[in-house]
């Protein structure tokens, strides 16, 4: 089944078309991410990062990696990241020099309790269910390890959240469009409703053995950050 389908793909059928379908747009990806978003997604990648409040020489893994923006972020900060995505045309336009990895970010190739922290970046929509992400962070962070997870959100704010909903739903498309792949881009702002409703995830991520769960929100609602510290008695 096709990304561009009326119907947005489950299970299995959605893991392959979002494979192929950031296989399609990696050339032009990190293009079309800072012309929609006015280069706000450097700021907010750059707080992910320092929100992890790690040491320098901390291991970290970039889930949903991409082209390795959160590595620079995380490399630029002292840590010592690892890069993971599904998709390998996106691995292969990386502009990293982090170790990169293609997997599944829900069945990691990582041993228990090895790691100091972990990122993912606006990625959340796209897995197939949140719950066994949430248990394989658990997993490979040792305990007092570190999430940040970047998000896209909706304004609390009714005016802003209309012209959000606009912009997003009928200017980015154009601009996707236009620079890379129309179906995808068509796809990211369907994609929204994959998410939970807020406090199923925050839950979700408690019962995976997070602690400290907090969610801010970022340049007036547009995006979200969600950060928490595996439990140090798990």
């Amino acid at each position: 089944m096709s990304i561009d389908s009326e119907r947005l793909p489950q299970g299995e059928e959605k893991v392959r078309a979002v494979r192929s379908m950031f296989d399609t747009i990696a050339p032009r990806y990190d293009l079309v991410n800072r012309i929609m978003t006015f280069r706000m997604d450097v700021g907010w990648r750059k707080r992910s990062v320092r929100s992890l409040g790690l040491r320098s020489g901390s291991r970290v893994l970039d889930l949903a990696c991409g082209t390795g923006d959160l590595c620079r972020e995380l490399a630029a900060a002292g840590t010592l990241p690892v890069g993971v995505d599904l998709s390998f045309g996106m691995l292969s336009a990386a502009r990293t020099g982090a170790p990169l990895v293609q997997a599944d970010a829900t069945c990691l190739p990582v041993p228990d309790r090895t790691l100091d922290g972990a990122t993912c970046g606006f990625a959340l929509r796209n897995l197939v269910s949140l719950t066994p992400f949430f248990g394989e962070l658990a997993r490979v962070l040792r305990p007092g390890g570190r999430i940040a997870l970047l998000e896209v959100a909706e304004p609390p704010n009714p005016v802003l959240r209309w012209g959000h909903s606009f912009y997003f739903g009928r200017v980015v498309p154009l601009i996707g469009g236009w620079l890379s792949d129309p179906a995808a881009y068509r796809y990211l702002p369907r994609s929204v409703s994959y998410l939970p409703p807020v406090p199923d995830m925050l839950h979700a991520l408690e019962g995976a053995g997070f602690v400290t769960v907090e969610r801010q929100l970022l340049s007036f609602g547009i995006a979200q950050l969600v950060t928490a510290t595996r439990a140090t008695d798990a």
